[in-house]
């Protein structure tokens, strides 16, 4: 049986700056919503903090921190694998990283037709993780 493909990772450089902000904040979660600028960046806030609904999809947990996408932005992104890295440079978003003078981004690649025939499965927000 073909491992499952995660439909999102993260980099090495961006745990080190999750493991400070988890040290400030507690547990964490991910969103990735769309929009324009800072919007369609990932924002990083405290598990629980921002108001999920039915229009959020969970996309995958990242070391230790669930990834939720809006079910838009997930059409358009559905067929790359995202990389959530990090990058010098001040986000004009709510995200927790902000005050440190970083930001963190998305990087992405289309997945092969192989990998996607073994996607690790997606769901609504509301679904138990």
């Amino acid at each position: 049986m073909a491992r499952a493909i995660k439909r999102v990772l993260v980099t090495d450089r961006a745990e080190k700056i999750i493991d400070q902000l988890r040290e400030r904040h507690g547990e964490l979660m991910f969103h990735q919503s769309g929009g324009c600028c800072d919007g369609s960046s990932p924002m990083c806030f405290p598990k629980g903090e921002l108001m999920l609904n039915e229009t959020d999809i969970w996309l995958g947990n990242i070391y230790g921190c669930d990834f939720f996408i809006s079910k838009d932005q997930f059409e358009y992104w559905k067929h790359t694998q995202l990389t959530v890295d990090v990058t010098t440079g001040r986000g004009s978003s709510f995200s927790l990283e902000i005050p440190l003078g970083l930001r963190f981004v998305i990087k992405s690649r289309l997945y092969t037709d192989e990998e996607t025939e073994h996607l690790v499965p997606v769901h609504p927000a509301s679904e138990e993780v």
